[in-house]
């Protein structure tokens, strides 16, 4: 996905749920605060947002622009309209968001991209092997800092086991590294 992918897809999204805003989460929120992003970080076809002030749109938003859709198919990615889900993000997030606005290439709708850290710590705490592949091409390109996504891991709510088991990949990760 592009940057200009993503503003397509938030004008998208916004003109399907009546909103102005949209939140942007999963991997392509990368975008947000990096538009050019190493092309590792950018592979997936697929931005998963929710209308900012209309989530009950969520699933019209996935109908109208989701995968197999005609937006899909015309246009190369799709629009995963979801829920997004406070408890796998690190608190606080929502004050972090960056917003990728622009009065043509968005026609002044607002996506509130996950900020870097806050999407490493949620990513990381999926630990699926592609979220840990995500998170270490992040690490090493300086795209975000280990000791603020220690600080974010420690804002997860999660059980003790599993924050111990991602700082304990941080620390072995960055030292690989």
């Amino acid at each position: 996905m592009t940057r200009d992918q993503l503003e397509h897809a938030i004008r998208a999204a916004c003109d399907v749920a009546e909103d102005t805003e949209v939140w942007v989460f999963g991997s392509q929120a990368i975008l947000g605060e990096f538009p050019d992003a190493p092309e590792a970080l950018r592979a997936s076809i697929e931005v998963d947002m929710q209308p900012k002030n209309r989530p009950d749109k969520a699933d019209l938003v996935d109908g109208a622009l989701g995968e197999m859709s005609q937006f899909h198919k015309t246009h190369g990615f799709y629009v995963h309209g979801l829920i997004i889900d406070d408890e796998a993000l690190p608190k606080g997030w929502e004050h972090r968001a960056k917003p990728v606005v622009d009065e043509i290439a968005t026609r002044g709708k607002i996506g509130w991209c996950i900020e870097a850290h806050d999407l490493a710590a949620s990513k990381l705490a999926a630990y699926r092997e592609k979220d840990r592949d995500f998170v270490r091409t992040l690490l090493i390109e300086e795209m975000i800092a280990p000791g603020t996504l220690i600080e974010r891991i420690n804002l997860l709510n999660t059980d003790k086991e599993l924050r111990e088991r991602l700082l304990q990949w941080i620390e072995n990760t960055v030292e690989e590294l």
